[in-house]
C-alpha cells in the first residue's frame, strides 16, 4: 500500500515495513520540503512508475521477502537507476561497504539525527538531478543524430576520427568541396560550434571507438 503527497517536481521515496518509522520519515521529510510517497514493502514500490523527474530512495536494510540491497539491484535490473540511501538498526561494516559499492549514496543506522539523513537526501536529489540532465543531454544528441542523412552520418563518424577533408572525401569517393558542405551541415545540425565540440559529441554518441 502506497500514500501520496501532492506532486513535485522532486520525489523522496520511503520503502520501509514499519508503521511508525514511515510516519516519522514522511512527516520530517515533508517539513523539510521535499514531495514525498511511502510504501510498505519492496513489493508495493517495485510496482509503483517512479518519475522520470528527479528522486531517490529511502530503504530499510531489513524487510521481509526481499531485503533493501536485494531491492536495489532489482532496480538496477529494471533500469530505475535511481539514487539510494539505506537505513537500518542492524548495521554491520561488510554489509555498509556492500552497499557503498553497489551505488548507494549514504548507508545510515538508527537511530539517527534528522539533519543526518535529510543531508544524504539531499546529496541523492543531486545526483539524481545530474542524472536526468545527462539523459536530457543524450536524448537532445541522439535527435540531432537522427537528423542526419546517411552520407552526412558517414561524414561526422569520419570526421569525428581526425581524418581530413581530402581523407575523407577519398574513403567516399568524392569531391572535397563536397565533403565540406556535408561537414557543414553535420557541424549544423549537430549544433558543434567546433570541430573539438564535434568530436565530443561524438564522443558521447560512442561513434568513435
Amino acid at each position: 500500500m502506497a500514500t501520496e503527497s501532492a506532486p513535485a517536481a522532486e520525489t523522496v521515496y520511503v520503502v520501509d515495513d514499519d508503521t511508525s518509522v514511515r510516519a516519522a520519515l514522511d512527516r520530517m521529510f515533508r517539513i523539510a520540503g521535499f514531495a514525498v510517497k511511502t510504501f510498505d514493502s519492496p513489493t508495493a514500490f517495485l510496482s509503483h512508475n517512479h518519475d522520470a523527474a528527479p528522486c531517490c530512495a529511502v530503504l530499510d536494510l531489513r524487510m521481509p521477502a526481499l531485503d533493501g540491497l536485494a531491492l536495489q539491484e532489482r532496480l538496477r535490473e529494471a533500469g530505475r537507476m535511481l539514487p539510494v540511501v539505506f537505513i537500518t538498526g542492524h548495521g554491520d561494516v561488510p554489509t555498509s561497504v556492500r552497499a557503498m559499492k553497489t551505488g548507494a549514496i549514504d548507508f545510515i543506522e538508527k537511530p539517527f539525527e534528522n539533519e543526518q539523513i535529510i543531508a544524504a537526501v539531499r546529496r541523492a536529489l543531486d545526483a539524481s538531478r545530474d542524472s536526468v540532465h545527462a539523459r536530457e543531454q543524450r536524448a537532445a544528441l541522439e535527435r540531432r543524430l537522427k537528423s542526419l542523412t546517411s552520407r552526412e552520418k558517414e561524414v561526422f563518424i569520419l570526421v569525428a576520427q581526425g581524418l581530413l577533408n581530402k581523407v575523407v572525401a577519398a574513403r567516399l569517393g568524392t569531391a572535397e568541396k563536397t565533403i565540406k558542405v556535408h561537414r557543414g551541415r553535420v557541424m549544423e545540425k549537430m549544433a558543434a560550434r567546433s570541430l573539438a565540440e564535434l568530436v565530443r559529441i561524438a564522443e558521447r554518441l560512442g561513434l568513435t571507438k
